[in-house]
């Protein structure tokens, strides 16, 4: 079968790049469009230069073709990504690095109780492993719970002279370091903060400590969307933020929030992905079954829905929480199916972080203010 140019163009129609709104065609998506008999070249290039996005652009053109045009079609897509030229924006202003840190990673979820603190202490560990130098910020101000994990609840930082000032040394356990508000407060004292009070504690932890060479240091972050979120992000250039949620409806819609919190114009954090916690459950004297007692799949296809990567799953096991308990990460393990989870995990980020590094330019610190509790961007 001979095919027809302007009936491939016509196809291309229907479709849309990820996270463009219009179709391929209006949006000058697509270059160029070459048929010779049954074969077809399909030229186009795209902004965003994420794996997921660029995979499933030549999957739905390869796909709208053979449904709407000819079955058999031979179809080759050559697709280039071009990312826009970034405009400086006014409202934007250059962060405050920390000298020695190379990736400052926010872990971050919609709602308590999903795993977030445990995910970030396994990550940590990981990172570790394979040879990373590596910090956690325990940022969840109200709720600290890295100093347990960590096994270092007892612990307390001590002082150091750098270049003539005074400097908190973090805790170091696992080849990972450590600092968080736990370390100063009595485990049964409350923390009844305003917002500005918990943001001048975090700054402390920030800028006052001295981290010394990190690779990477990952921002523990409260649940939710609000003020200490706002407070880091305007403190730090984060280079990407990683949220985990569980795979039930509930978890989900927040999570997208969470999502929509790093996207926004006025924040413009890259997302890294999301990670699904307490993804199914296998039990021991049952080892080939799988029950997904939250739901199945909810953060994979959420990820596929509003085109951001996915990184991994975790199962509802047992030993990770009692590991998180007795303050000894569950991917400290030597083998198992739940380091070898972890790891394949920790694989993705590290590649997303590599991924963003080499195609987005770095993340500056929003200058925020906040009025009557809610966060306004200054004009």
């Amino acid at each position: 079968m001979k095919l027809n140019k302007q009936d491939i163009l016509k196809a291309l129609e229907t479709i849309t790049v990820p996270g463009e709104g219009q179709n391929m065609i209006a949006s000058g998506a697509v270059k160029n469009v070459i048929t010779f008999g049954d074969e077809v070249v399909v030229d186009i290039t795209i902004a965003n230069p994420s794996l997921q996005a660029k995979k499933r652009t030549e999957v739905d053109i390869i796909k709208t073709i053979h449904d709407l045009v000819f079955e058999k079609a031979q179809v080759k897509v050559n697709l280039k990504v071009e990312a826009p030229a970034v405009k400086e924006n006014p409202n934007l202003i250059k962060g405050k690095p920390i000298p020695g840190i190379k990736n400052i990673v926010a872990v971050a979820s919609g709602k308590g109780g999903v795993g977030k603190s445990t995910v970030t202490a396994n990550l940590a560990i990981t990172l570790s492993k394979m040879g990373f130098k590596v910090g956690v910020l325990d940022a969840d101000i109200y709720g600290p719970s890295i100093p347990i994990m960590f096994d270092v609840a007892h612990e307390r930082p001590l002082s150091v002279n750098v270049d003539g000032k005074s400097k908190m040394k973090p805790v170091e356990n696992y080849g990972v370091k450590v600092l968080s508000i736990g370390f100063f407060t009595k485990p049964d004292q409350a923390v009844v903060w305003r917002g500005p009070m918990a943001a001048k504690a975090l700054n402390q932890m920030i800028f006052d400590a001295h981290w010394g060479e990190l690779d990477f240091l990952l921002l523990d972050l409260p649940p939710g969307t609000g003020d200490i979120h706002l407070s880091i992000m305007q403190s730090l250039p984060i280079t990407g933020a990683v949220v985990v949620s569980t795979p039930q409806n509930i978890a989900l819609a927040d999570a997208k929030k969470g999502v929509a919190m790093f996207k926004q114009d006025s924040i413009k954090v890259p997302v890294l992905g999301i990670i699904e916690n307490m993804a199914y459950f296998t039990p021991a004297e049952l080892p080939d079954n799988k029950y997904y007692i939250f739901g199945q799949n909810g953060a994979k296809n959420l990820a596929e829905d509003i085109d951001v990567p996915f990184l991994g799953e975790i199962p509802l096991v047992q030993s990770i929480r009692e590991a998180g308990d007795v303050g000894h990460p569950a991917a400290l393990q030597a083998d198992g199916i739940i380091p070898s989870n972890f790891n394949n995990i920790t694989k993705n980020v590290v590649e997303q972080v590599v991924l963003r590094n080499d195609t987005l330019p770095p993340t500056d610190a929003i200058q925020i203010t906040t009025m009557a509790g809610c966060a306004a961007v200054k004009k």
